[in-house]
C-alpha cells in the first residue's frame, strides 16, 4: 500500500482539527471521507461543520459524504456507516477521532460530564468500530485508527483527571483488544497520540486560548502520521501505539519545523507521553 486512491474513511468528529486534517490528507490521494459528525449549523465557538468539511475534503481531490451523526447513538452510528457504504460501496478504514474532554479532579466533576466522556470517548470507539468491522472485513487492507494514548498506568496520568483518563485509556484498551481479535482476520487496528498539544478548537478553548495554540503543533503532523499508518500492510503493523514525532522520524521525516512556530524545546508537551519514549533527534533539532 502506498496510496489512499478510491480508499473510503470513516472519520468521527471530522468537521474541524485533526479529524479534518487527516481526511484532507487522505482526500489528496483522492480517497472517499463518510464525515460523520454533529455540527451541521455553525457553532459559536468552534469553526466548521460537516458542509464545509465537505467542500475542504473535494477542494483538494477527495470524496466526502457528510452525515449527521452523535457517536453516543447506536442508530445514529449505525445509519452513518449504512448510508456511507450505500454511497461508496464499502468501507475501508475506521478513524476514531471523536472526543471528549474536561480536565478536573473527582470532586469537580459532575456525573453528566463524566457519562459525556466516557460515552463519546470509550463506548463511541467501540460502537464506531464494531458498525464498522463487518464492511472492514471485507477490504483489502482495513485500519482501524484510534486517537488515543499509549497505555502508561503511572498514577499522575490519573490523579488531576481520572474521568478523563478513563474515558481516553478505554479508546486505547479497545486498540489492545481489538488487534488481538482481528489478527487473524488481516484488520490492523492501531493507535496515534501527539507528543505536544495540537492547535485544535479544544485547546484553544479549554487549555489557554491563542497563547497555547502557539505552542502547539498544527493538525498536520497527525495527518502525516495517520497517514504513514494507513498506508502500511495491516496484516503487518497492528497494536501500536503510536507517537507522531517518532512514526514520522522512523519513516524518513528529517524537518519538524513545518509543524510549528516555535522551536521543538518551547512547544507543550501532551498529556500520556511516558517519559520512556523520548522525542527523536530530527524532531528536537527543528
Amino acid at each position: 500500500m502506498t496510496k489512499l486512491t478510491n480508499k473510503t474513511l470513516f472519520i468521527s468528529g471530522a468537521s474541524r482539527g485533526i479529524g479534518l486534517a487527516i481526511a484532507k490528507r487522505a482526500a489528496a490521494d483522492g480517497a472517499n471521507i463518510i464525515l460523520a459528525a454533529k455540527t451541521a449549523e455553525p457553532h459559536p465557538k468552534l469553526p466548521g461543520t460537516i458542509y464545509t468539511a465537505a467542500d475542504e475534503i473535494e477542494s483538494v481531490g477527495g470524496k466526502a459524504f457528510p452525515v449527521i451523526c452523535d457517536i453516543r447513538s447506536e442508530e445514529q452510528v449505525e445509519n452513518a456507516v449504512t448510508s456511507g457504504v450505500e454511497h461508496f460501496g464499502g468501507i475501508d478504514i475506521c478513524i476514531n477521532n471523536a472526543s471528549a474532554i474536561q480536565l478536573t479532579g473527582t470532586l469537580q466533576t459532575d456525573m453528566k460530564r463524566y457519562d459525556l466522556m466516557n460515552q463519546i470517548n470509550a463506548r463511541g470507539t467501540f460502537l464506531t468500530s464494531k458498525k464498522c468491522l463487518p464492511h472492514l472485513l471485507k477490504s483489502e487492507n482495513p485500519h482501524i485508527l484510534n486517537l488515543s494514548p499509549p497505555l502508561d498506568m503511572k498514577p499522575h496520568w490519573f490523579s488531576n483527571h481520572v474521568a478523563y483518563t478513563i474515558a481516553k485509556y478505554g479508546m486505547s484498551l479497545c486498540v489492545l483488544g481489538m488487534a488481538e481479535e482481528f489478527k487473524e482476520q488481516g484488520v490492523a487496528v492501531n493507535a496515534l497520540w501527539p507528543r505536544t498539544a495540537i492547535a485544535t478548537a479544544a485547546v484553544k478553548n479549554v487549555l489557554g486560548g491563542d497563547e497555547m495554540s502557539k505552542i502547539s503543533r498544527t493538525p498536520e503532523i497527525m495527518a502525516d502520521a495517520a497517514y504513514v499508518i494507513l498506508t502500511k500492510n495491516s496484516s503487518e503493523f497492528s497494536g501500536n501505539f503510536c507517537i507522531d514525532d517518532n512514526l514520522l522520524a522512523e519513516n524518513g521525516v528529517k524537518d519538524f519545523s513545518k509543524y510549528a512556530s516555535v522551536p521543538f524545546d518551547q512547544l507543550a508537551p501532551d498529556f500520556f507521553v511516558p517519559d520512556e519514549i523520548p522525542a527523536p533527534e530530527e524532531a528536537k533539532s527543528s
